[in-house]
């Protein structure tokens, strides 16, 4: 479950900002069958981190809370730009999350990861089914799975964004996944995307995401109440993960 993604207060009173509402929205959501939360640790100011002065009280406030699924942040450009830095602060975490999520299309995925799963933290490689990296993100994840240890690769679970595919309905895409995925495939969609792609791994027996983080909207263009509300939305699609 995507509890606050890149939204903000604009997005509307569905979105937890304060470490307070992140804490109380994840709890309702693992009420509501959220096996997993992924969280976007920021600063007072709003701004994306992977600083461990952010990342680590995040996370000791949804544990101390009673979350007790497992919990994933982001590791991406939008926390760091340069890949050197977003090596350096994943080494320098004191606080360890469960997972954290990499975009084989940008630039030192490979060499995250590795420092990820060398720091005990599993990894969701993303990769995005549409848009201009066009098949390279996919083909260098499953370069680099080969020369993983096999202990490390079970570690590794593709993430596949079906955001802007156009095919979010077929099995298709998906198909071609499993066998470059040693730890599993989860699918998701951002907005538009994001109730077809569910649709699909219901239909694939894959993982599956929602929350805010990822659509604001329930599957009858209601908007959502809160993730509580679009995680109990797919548990009708998806009966094991949300």
């Amino acid at each position: 479950m995507s509890l606050n993604g890149s939204r903000g207060a604009a997005d509307g009173p569905a979105v937890p900002m304060s470490p307070q509402e992140l804490a109380e929205s994840a709890v309702r959501a693992v009420a509501a069958g959220a096996g997993e939360v992924l969280v976007h640790p920021r600063t007072p100011c709003g701004r994306e981190s992977l600083s461990p002065r952010v990342v680590g009280p995040v996370l000791e406030v949804l544990r101390g809370a009673g979350v007790g699924v497992p919990l994933s942040v982001p590791a991406s450009i939008g926390a760091e730009p340069d890949p050197a830095e977003r090596r350096a602060r994943v080494g320098a975490w004191t606080v360890l999350p469960d997972r954290a999520v990499v975009h084989f299309a940008e630039p030192g995925a490979a060499a995250l990861a590795l420092a990820l799963l060398e720091r005990g933290v599993a990894v969701d490689a993303v990769v995005p089914l549409a848009g201009p990296a066009g098949p390279e993100p996919l083909e260098r994840l499953r370069s680099w799975l080969t020369r993983l240890p096999s202990a490390g690769a079970e570690h590794v679970r593709v993430a596949a964004d079906f955001t802007g595919a156009g095919h979010e309905g077929r099995a298709g895409p998906l198909a071609g996944l499993w066998g470059s995925a040693p730890g599993g495939v989860l699918v998701f969609g951002r907005d538009g995307a994001s109730w077809p792609a569910l649709r699909l791994a219901a239909r694939c027996g894959a993982a599956a995401r929602t929350g805010v983080g990822d659509v604001l909207h329930l599957p009858d263009g209601r908007s959502a109440r809160s993730n509580a509300e679009l995680v109990a939305a797919a548990r009708q699609l998806l009966p094991r993960e949300a």
